[in-house]
């Protein structure tokens, strides 16, 4: 009769720490998709964006060296057509990004321990610029 307590309350614990550590496991866990295909984006977009600014080093925007009001709505407009190419992959909008990267990417020590497992990925990241054209901010680019 001991014996079939003891193995009722071994089950029933074990139950309750599925039911109430299951939604905290699988919280923690849906994230994961959104945390790997933000970071591949990041990644992306930062070396598209590098690229972009190092192709276009020689140019000229005469005295100043600052682009004329006409020249900065072409780059915006160029910029924002090839994020859209860089997102596509992703089943993103610059939009979503712009509104989600900074939540799904906030959490330092699931970036760092998703990036320890991908070195690839991480070499990539660490690669990057640490902020935007000499805006403050946290993280790596974009």
């Amino acid at each position: 009769m001991m014996t079939l307590h003891r193995r009722t309350l071994a089950v029933l614990g074990m139950l309750a720490m599925l039911v109430l550590g299951g939604p905290a496991w699988s919280a923690e866990q849906g994230n994961l998709p959104d945390l790997d295909k933000f970071i591949r984006a990041r990644i992306d977009i930062g070396e598209m964006m590098t690229n972009y600014f190092k192709d276009r080093g020689g140019m000229s925007f005469g005295e100043g060296g600052r682009p004329s009001p006409e020249q900065m709505r072409d780059m915006r407009e160029d910029i924002n057509a090839r994020l859209a190419k860089v997102l596509e992959p992703y089943g993103l909008t610059a939009e979503e990004y712009r509104s989600r990267s900074r939540e799904v990417l906030g959490d330092e020590t699931a970036v760092r321990e998703y990036l320890d497992q991908h070195p690839d990925l991480k070499k990539r990241y660490e690669a990057l610029p640490m902020d935007r054209m000499g805006r403050s901010g946290s993280g790596r680019g974009y």
